[in-house]
């Protein structure tokens, strides 16, 4: 009878609560296995996979007379079916194993400043009642691979050297079965293999010198400089250097890295090569006024890229991305560039440029971009083919102890919800950490999924290298004081086994200091570049200019390419239908040129975007809902209204064009945004826009804003043409869905760092877009988008002006055809144009000018001085917006008009407020009446009166 037998904790009728499988009751699980044997169904629904399991595991007994793919010969306990006695040490033997795979990690030996912490009360044998057998008892140890025989004492050696040694592994949440299984057979073969060759142990030996020799020689020399060592971590070096030489060998063609500061420089100069004198000139910091020109930043937040032939003989590009202090911050927009890259090198499979990723012990559980970097892992518009992280683990952030760091047992434990393997490894046994980095980089090109590992460590010199430790952690650092460095604790061991002579390893490390000796002299006389060049030939960005020529190029484009464009993206395949309500839409679309009608924003956008493709330039779209557009007005994927088929008609143009990938994102601003801008870096030829839902939403990723977008050009000289659609305006929507934050933007351009535009009209948007692509040098792009111009009669614009002109700055007002008529010009940006056109049209003001500034920045000061000098006679000139006065462009074009043109400016806006916009619609709608009453002069109230 089904589920007629309790589960596992429930109360039964006669006995009370029913033992929990954690809480074994040998007979009652005895006499439920021998229900199920009878039938299946007798038992409950909870206990019938557990003796599936158990079943399989039988099966699944190796041959003793065969030996596995490994070499590794098979279990020679011979299979038995379980009946009395035998079967019961079973079930509880198979518990053993299962709890060591689930909770072993426990009792690991990861921390290399205490001793091995005793093995968990759960793991002893005591635990389930395996005490009292004797340890030469046959057992059937199923997968688990043993070197002999296969006893109770065997078994309990191998579980413990597997899961309890220095690698502590967490697979049992991982869901994929296959994936746990394939992890656990790897796993649980490491005790088993044989030494590493002598070559690779050399190897590992020469990185450690490397690496602690550079931490030691710039302790000697640059005293009171900071660069955030790394030793303590050394093992890190050799595990980067063992992942990139195995690449190199499988036909991997790039790594690319993102890091924090700590351990940065030796990561730069030991595994990216770059060049000691690279290195001391920035410590020197002998290149300020020949290379950086009143920018440029620290040395451990810059990036660096190089061709290195690898140990396998092999060549491969690396490539560290910029960072800056905000730690997390910079991942994102690292795996945004490799999946650039992985399209421009054609890499499908993605397993031919692979993203490692560092993170600190700290910033990693504390700072929620991380969140949203693995939620993105394995989006279709966001996958990078899996990621290798490592956490360097410092087992402190700055002076907090991990107590109040993050809640749980690990600082890795948020990857357990995205089914992240992890591996928690001693990073003092650093031929261990070799093979756990070599099975994270096989897990990743087997299964394209993120892996993680731990690597446990400690930070020699407290924060950075001019803190005193024994403020905050005077026990901690008494104890790392006392410790002796890992690459001594090697060298030891390969001295104590011959692999190496004691002349050798002096050797290695005086060679070291010496080539830093030698360095660091010939900077001294001549400094160097520190960082490769922005605009190499060789890479994405070569026949870029580093210059900026602000002369507008055609973006004008013929008819029967716009019409070509109209037709792609108003109709659909035979047998697709569309949902009835778009039919009209797409029929208006595909005529819309030929019937000459004047088209509306979605058209300008759209149109944009085809020619660019029929150019030959890809287009990336992403953001929330941006397929279909938040206002649901683009509409450029359509679904079958059936069974939901996608077609987007703008990939559908003509058989020679580029593509455009849409793709909707997650409810994250932060991730995506440096995500996207990471995808700028990686390929320019490629229009990247991110869109936001609404415009105040952006501020979600304001780190990026600030710390990449504005100034990575000035700090770090790399380029991005990330272009950003901001819808922004006042519709009485309350203060969250109102203002796109200008203010804020504004006070980030400086050095034409940035444009900041805010168009009007459908023509405009098209030139706009294209004219990003048609440059030959790239700067991030602010468009500030329309909500209610998106369907207002008033805001179209005619096909001719697609055919001609291009992008202009300022558009004059159109319906002043003597400038003498007029006794004020209203200068203002946006919507707020056709509010103000509304009401001089109603009140019959021909005295008043509108013009509307379109591109904020670079302030185009002479249209305006030109827009000026038109209405010469003109003395009331204002400054008419719809935002709070200290918000929106008011303070910015002030600046401009005063101290650059000269020229006074009244204003009219909202006044002074701390929340953008009321939540009234009907407080709203009484604001903005009198705004334009006050700019235009006349109130439709005075003229019904008189």
């Amino acid at each position: 009878m089904s589920g007629s037998t309790p589960s596992p904790g429930s109360p039964t009728p006669d006995r009370g609560p029913a033992p929990s499988i954690n809480g074994w009751n040998a007979p009652y699980v005895e006499n439920l296995y021998q229900q199920w044997a009878a039938d299946p169904t007798s038992v409950d629904a909870q206990w019938q996979p557990f003796f599936e399991g158990f079943q399989l595991g039988v099966e699944r007994m190796p041959d003793p007379a065969k030996e596995t793919d490994d070499g590794v010969p098979g279990s020679p306990h011979a299979a038995f079916a379980p009946s009395g006695d035998n079967r019961q040490l079973q079930v509880k033997v198979n518990q053993l194993i299962e709890r060591h795979r689930n909770l072993g990690h426990l009792g690991a030996h990861l921390n290399p400043l205490k001793p091995a912490p005793p093995i968990p009360d759960e793991l002893e044998l005591a635990a389930l009642g395996l005490d009292a057998v004797d340890p030469e008892t046959p057992v059937d140890a199923g997968t688990l691979p043993l070197p002999g025989p296969a006893t109770l004492g065997a078994l309990t050696e191998q579980l413990r050297r597997s899961w309890c040694g220095r690698l502590g592994a967490e697979i049992s949440h991982i869901r994929d079965l296959d994936q746990q299984r394939w992890l656990t057979d790897r796993i649980e073969r490491i005790p088993l293999e044989a030494d590493l060759d002598d070559d690779i142990r050399k190897r590992i030996l020469r990185e450690l010198v490397q690496a602690t020799g550079l931490e030691q020689f710039l302790m000697r020399r640059y005293i009171g400089k900071k660069w955030f060592s790394l030793e303590g971590n050394d093992s890190l070096i050799p595990m980067l250097n063992e992942l990139i030489t195995i690449g190199s060998a499988d036909g991997v063609e790039e790594f690319a890295f993102g890091m924090a500061h700590r351990g940065r420089i030796n990561v730069l100069v030991n595994i990216l090569q770059k060049s000691y004198e690279q290195l001391f000139t920035e410590f020197e910091e002998s290149w300020a006024e020949d290379f950086l020109q009143g920018g440029g930043d620290v040395k451990y937040h810059r990036g660096y890229s190089s061709d290195i032939v690898t140990d396998a003989g092999r060549p491969v590009h690396l490539a560290m991305a910029s960072n800056p202090s905000h730690l997390e911050w910079g991942h994102p927009v690292s795996l945004g560039r490799v999946r650039a890259k992985q399209r421009i090198r054609n890499d499908e499979a993605r397993d031919r440029c692979i993203p490692v990723l560092m993170h600190g012990d700290a910033s990693l559980p504390g700072q929620g971009i991380v969140q949203e970097t693995f939620n993105l892992s394995e989006l279709p518009g966001y996958t990078v083919g899996g990621t290798i992280h490592i956490i360097i683990n410092n087992q402190i952030g700055f002076t907090t102890e991990p107590i109040d760091l993050f809640t749980g047992t690990y600082c890795s434990d948020i990857a357990r919800a995205y089914d992240i393997p992890v591996f928690h490894v001693n990073g003092f046994d650093p031929e261990l950490c070799v093979r756990v980095m070599l099975l994270a980089y096989e897990f990743r090109q087997r299964f394209q999924r993120d892996v993680l590992i731990d690597l446990y460590g400690y930070r020699k010199y407290v924060h950075n290298e001019t803190d005193e430790p024994a403020f905050t952690q005077p026990a901690m650092y008494k104890v790392i004081r006392e410790m002796v460095p890992v690459v001594e604790q090697y060298a030891d061991a390969l001295l104590a086994q011959g692999v190496i002579s004691r002349e050798e390893y002096e050797s290695a490390n005086h060679r070291v200091q010496n080539l830093m000796d030698e360095s660091q002299e010939r900077i001294r006389e001549q400094p160097v570049e520190p960082a490769p060049p922005a605009f190499d030939d060789q890479s994405a960005w070569g026949g870029f200019s580093p210059f900026y020529d602000w002369t507008e190029v055609d973006t004008a484009v013929p008819r029967a390419r716009l019409e070509t464009v109209a037709r792609a993206i108003g109709s659909v395949p035979e047998g697709f239908t569309p949902h009835r309500k778009l039919e009209r839409l797409l029929d208006q679309r595909g005529n819309a040129i030929t019937q000459d009608e004047p088209l509306d924003w979605a058209m300008g956008e759209l149109l944009a975007y085809g020619t660019l493709l029929l150019d030959g330039t890809s287009v990336r779209l992403t953001g929330e809902d941006v397929m279909r557009g938040t206002f649901s007005h683009r509409h450029a994927g359509l679904f079958h209204a059936e069974h939901g088929e996608e077609y987007i008609g703008l990939n559908h143009i003509d058989d020679e064009q580029a593509m455009i990938c849409i793709h909707n994102s997650p409810v994250t601003e932060g991730g995506c945004i440096g995500f996207e801008y990471g995808y700028s870096l990686g390929d320019p030829t490629m229009l990247v826009i991110w869109e936001a839902q609404f415009g105040d939403f952006a501020n979600a990723g304001q780190v990026f804003f600030d710390q990449f977008i504005a100034s990575a050009a000035r700090k770090w000289d790399r380029h991005s043409g990330l272009t950003m659609l901001l819808p922004h305006g006042y519709e009485g929507q309350g203060p969250e869905h109102s203002s796109a934050r200008i203010e804020r933007f504004l006070q980030l351009a400086a050095n034409d760092n940035l444009e900041a535009a805010n168009p009007t009209t459908p023509a405009q948007i098209f030139h706009l877009l294209r004219r990003q692509m048609k440059r030959n040098f790239r700067k991030p792009l602010i468009v500030f988008t329309p909500k209610s111009l998106l369907r207002h009669p008033a805001a179209r614009s005619p096909v001719a002006d697609f055919e001609q002109h291009g992008f202009r700055h300022v558009l004059d007002d159109p319906s002043v055809h003597d400038p003498a008529s007029v006794d004020r010009v209203l200068f203002c940006t946006g919507k707020v144009y056709y509010d103000l056109a509304a009401h001089r049209e109603k009140v019959e003001a021909g005295h008043a000018a509108i013009v509307r500034i379109e591109q904020l920045h670079p302030f185009p000061i002479e249209d305006v001085r030109a827009i000026l000098n038109r209405y010469d006679g003109v003395r009331k000139l204002t400054w008419v917006q719809e935002e709070p006065r200290n918000m929106g462009a008011w303070t910015y074009i002030n600046e401009q008009f005063t101290e650059r043109l000269d020229v006074p400016l009244h204003y009219v806006g909202r006044p002074d407020n701390d929340s953008p916009a009321v939540a009234s619609t009907k407080m709203h709608a009484a604001e903005q009446h009198r705004l334009v009453v006050e700019a235009i002069g006349i109130d439709p109230a005075s003229i019904a009166s008189s």
